[in-house]
């Protein structure tokens, strides 16, 4: 275990997230609040001061780096940026409770965007931005940021050990030979379409404050709301506007990547996305037909289907009305779409269209091996047959999800809410999805968990965040193991 290399790159994640945290500064100041103004400046003094620390002990590292380190890096980074992350809200007084802090700020990085407070709206401007900014960096990761900018070691895996510890899907691939380049690329179209979903709000008439705010909560996918009722006070343009855009930040990056280079057959024919886009549009249909009853017109009924459709898969969170009272047949829906999740390789959370893929495929497989025992399949996405070890990985990933999820449901069930209650927030945070049902649902939020419910909730979303072994690898002695 290289631990002096670890020590360097997090050092290198608390200086990025400090300097991240200057446009809040400079808002604060333009408004005058000076309270937070302060607040910023001392969490980033702290921040500072520990990257100092970090990068001093890690000077003198060697060069060697392998998937040990690059699961311990991942895992202990998102724990470090979101305990520095909520100082803010803690040193400023509008959440004064750490714990309430850790959970809003780990719901952020994670874009989950299950929040504990009651009243978003008596948060000042600056930790507004910063709490929906949290989403906009937690989307695409800040250690694929810090591929895109920094130079590496040249050890052989060392940029790969990072990316496929930070990014979700069951494998990683590299859209250009070069995995920094690879890093860029990703970047720049999840700058591109943040940009454009702006510009498209503000076309609408959305506020600029609002316009950001709401961008990035949809390129992350994660949900923050700057309003108590979510995005239901907007005009419709501008629910469709986020609808469409949570749509197409749940799509798979690679697939924007094979549009610019012109490869429009291959990316049009991809299984993952023609799977993404049929359960969608098959769910908008079927909810529409469920709730039409509830509205005046099927053009309303389609239009709130389709952005609850789009919201819950892409596990983005907003919301335009309560679905909470919608009728069973539709939540139902909703709550499967929870599990399912966005595409691999988007800022989605959730099981990842791609692995319900290869589970179907796999399933299929063994009833043909049971027919037929001598022969021999293999399971094939985009007419490429799949390592078997990626297939282990699939397995013992839904093993560990399960077994996790399970746990975590017993457990908050102490706090004797609702069994739908406990439940859908489990699913909710380790889907990174954001609002539940119940007591958890869409027009109310998760204060009323105790705090250790909280602290396991947000363990939730660092788990579906970063696909259970990144944090699991925490806890493990070989992780640490200095012969290793």
């Amino acid at each position: 275990m290289n631990r002096k290399v670890i020590a360097h790159l997090m050092g290198l994640i608390l200086l990025m997230e400090a300097a991240f945290m200057l446009p809040a500064v400079l808002l604060a100041l333009y408004d005058r609040d000076v309270p937070v103004v302060q607040s910023f400046l001392l969490a980033m003094a702290l921040m500072a001061a520990a990257a100092g620390l970090l990068l001093w002990w890690g000077q003198k590292r060697q060069r060697n780096f392998y998937a040990q380190e690059g699961f311990a890096t991942v895992g202990l980074s998102w724990i470090v940026m979101s305990v520095f992350g909520c100082l803010p809200f803690v040193f400023s007084g509008q959440i004064p409770s750490f714990v309430d802090a850790l959970f809003e700020v780990v719901s952020g990085f994670t874009t989950t965007g299950a929040s504990i407070l009651p009243d978003v709206e008596a948060l000042s401007r600056g930790l507004l931005y910063w709490r929906s900014f949290t989403h906009w960096l937690g989307g695409m990761g800040m250690l694929v940021f810090l591929l895109a900018i920094v130079p590496q070691g040249s050890g052989a895996g060392y940029s790969m050990h990072l990316l496929r510890a930070e990014s979700p899907g069951p494998s990683v691939g590299k859209l250009t030979p070069k995995l920094g380049t690879t890093a860029k690329m990703l970047y720049l179209i999840y700058i591109a379409l943040t940009v454009l979903c702006c510009l498209f709000l503000l076309l609408g008439g959305m506020p600029l404050f609002d316009s950001v705010c709401t961008a990035f909560g949809t390129a992350g996918t994660g949900g923050f709301g700057i309003r108590g009722d979510s995005l239901a006070g907007y005009s419709p343009y501008l629910q469709n506007v986020v609808t469409v855009f949570m749509a197409l930040f749940g799509v798979n990056f690679s697939i924007y990547y094979l549009l610019l280079i012109r490869e429009f057959k291959v990316a049009l024919l991809d299984e993952e996305l023609r799977l993404y886009a049929g359960l969608m549009l098959g769910s908008v249909a079927l909810i529409s037909w469920n709730i039409l009853p509830l509205f005046g017109s099927l053009r309303e009924a389609v239009h709130h289907a389709a952005f609850q459709v789009s919201s819950i898969m892409t596990t983005s969170g907003f919301s335009t009305v309560d679905f909470n009272i919608w009728p069973p047949f539709s939540k139902a829906i909703l709550l499967g779409l929870m599990f399912i999740g966005a595409s691999a390789g988007s800022t989605g959370g959730g099981i990842k269209c791609v692995r319900i893929l290869l589970l179907m495929k796999e399933l299929r497989r063994n009833i043909q091996q049971a027919l037929h025992p001598r022969s021999v399949r293999l399971v094939r996405v985009n007419d490429r047959g799949m390592n078997e070890q990626v297939i282990q990985s699939l397995n013992a990933y839904m093993a560990a999800y399960l077994l996790l999820f399970g746990v975590s449901f017993i457990l908050i069930s102490l706090d004797e809410f609702s069994l739908e209650t406990n439940f859908s927030a489990v699913a909710a945070c380790f889907n990174n999805i954001g609002p539940g049902f119940d007591a958890v649902g869409p027009m109310v939020n998760f204060s009323g968990y105790s705090i250790p419910s909280k602290l396991i909730l947000a363990a939730d979303m660092l788990l579906g965040r970063l696909e259970i072994f990144p944090i699991l690898t925490l806890f493990s002695r070989y992780t640490w193991d200095r012969s290793k």
